[in-house]
């Protein structure tokens, strides 16, 4: 891989008292790992294996005291508009509208109004939700409000763009919808993307490279690069296509062999 890394992490390990016992639960063994600009990068592993975790620390929202964790060379201290967090459940604010919703961060930067508003718009083309710029989040269905919550990201200009299941909550049909929107998204945006998935076709379907953890205490324990151009990466061609296949059966297996018998689900 060539290029700037955006990402560094270094010996990161994390342990945490576990809430019934106060026993200590090692979640992350030694990760390292390199995300460079541009690069859609995603992590998939069993239940438990600690993606989240590790999602959760680099966006500051997690204290850690083993290791590294830098973006573009400052160390990760708390939350910081360096990185921009897209949560499972869309976190918008119900009382503002899409386009309020979108240009929240503009605002709390005090972006002058004509610049702002030019830079939402622009967003919420992006993202296909033109004509819906007044509407509240309830009137909207559950793919509208991720799409807000990705175009609100995106607006603010992060470094780093951190993705925690984004479309786990919705339906398959939608879900297949929003990945092919993200594809044209990124492809738009060049965007750095770290993204934590269960699914297996959705990583090999997204990624330009896999990142397989481990079982508990979660550790790298492969990556698969996706050989695929973007423009090549619609649903409806992937089916038939080798490279794609290939990915997502080598990732199954590989997300399968740590799963046990006695795995925590």
């Amino acid at each position: 891989m060539t290029g700037e890394a955006k990402l560094i992490v270094q010996g990161l390990s994390h342990h945490y008292p576990d809430e019934y016992t106060g026993e200590s639960v090692h979640a992350l063994d030694n990760i390292d790992l390199q995300i460079y600009e541009n690069e859609f990068v995603a992590i998939v592993g069993p239940s438990g294996c600690g993606k989240t975790t590790f999602l959760n620390i680099i966006a500051g929202l997690l204290p850690y005291r083993e290791g590294r964790a830098m973006v573009d060379g400052v160390e990760i201290k708390g939350p910081g508009p360096d990185r921009g967090v897209v949560f499972q459940e869309h976190a918008i604010l119900p009382w503002r509208t899409v386009n309020k919703n979108i240009g929240h961060g503009l605002e709390l930067r005090k972006v002058p109004k004509a610049e702002r508003e030019q830079k939402v718009q622009e967003y919420i083309d992006l993202v296909g939700l033109s004509g819906f710029e007044e509407r509240y989040p309830h009137e909207l269905s559950g793919g509208m409000k991720q799409r807000v919550a990705v175009a609100r990201t995106l607006c603010a200009d992060p470094v780093i763009m951190l993705m925690d299941e984004p479309f786990a909550a919705v339906d398959a049909q939608t879900r297949i919808t929003l990945q092919d929107e993200l594809n044209r998204v990124v492809m738009a945006t060049r965007k750095t993307i770290l993204f934590i998935t269960h699914s297996v076709e959705e990583a090999a379907f997204l990624g330009d490279r896999c990142i397989v953890f481990s079982r508990r205490p979660g550790h790298i324990k492969t990556e698969v690069t996706i050989d695929i151009p973007r423009e090549e990466r619609l649903w409806k061609d992937m089916v038939n296509n080798p490279k794609f296949t290939e990915a997502r059966d080598n990732i199954l297996r590989l997300v399968r062999s740590e799963v046990t018998s006695d795995d925590d689900g």
